[in-house]
């Protein structure tokens, strides 16, 4: 464990009712195998719900939050500036880019790669050895046609100007 590293915080676990928020009590653990490291400034937070959980060999990067109830399996990476929210597992060597957003309840199956500042919207499930980029993450095959098309799209907006400008002339 590397300097400024947190272990064990309260979560960020809230419920509204009666016009508020309401602290939602953070009372079980964290659990860590053998192996682990986990760089500066980096924040684990106990369960709420559950312990929370780094398994052997994972390697956590510098500034990252794993929130509550997180399940990270065997000899997964988490590089630095990364945000995995509350209730989401991570498989068995997945490996998760710099600047990687995970939302809350999404699930990375054993093997998956999530490039970095990937954004995983809630709920999401990445399939065993699947690999995905962009925002909201997508299979790199169709983030990189996507990409390509969007860096043209100053180019075909002129195209079309000039198809309008040539049917208006007619």
């Amino acid at each position: 464990m590397h300097a400024g590293a947190v272990i064990g915080g309260d979560g960020f676990g809230y419920v509204f009712g009666e016009g508020r928020q309401w602290k939602f009590p953070q009372i079980w653990s964290v659990e860590i195998g053998h192996d682990v490291e986990i760089g500066c400034n980096t924040a684990v937070d106990r369960g709420s719900l559950e312990t929370t959980r780094l398994a052997h060999g994972v390697k956590i990067d510098n500034l990252v939050q794993i929130a509550h109830n997180v399940q990270i399996g065997e000899h997964s990476v988490v590089a630095a500036q990364t945000g995995i929210s509350g209730s989401s597992t991570l498989g068995k060597n997945v490996m998760v880019g710099g600047q990687v957003g995970i939302a809350d309840h999404c699930t990375l199956q054993d093997g998956a790669i999530a490039g970095a500042q990937a954004g995983i919207p809630t709920g999401k499930t990445i399939r065993r050895g699947q690999m995905v980029w962009g925002t909201p993450a997508r299979p790199l095959e169709k983030f990189k046609e996507q990409y390509v098309w969007f860096a043209r799209l100053p180019e075909l907006a002129e195209r079309v100007r000039e198809l309008e400008r040539g049917r208006e002339g007619q």
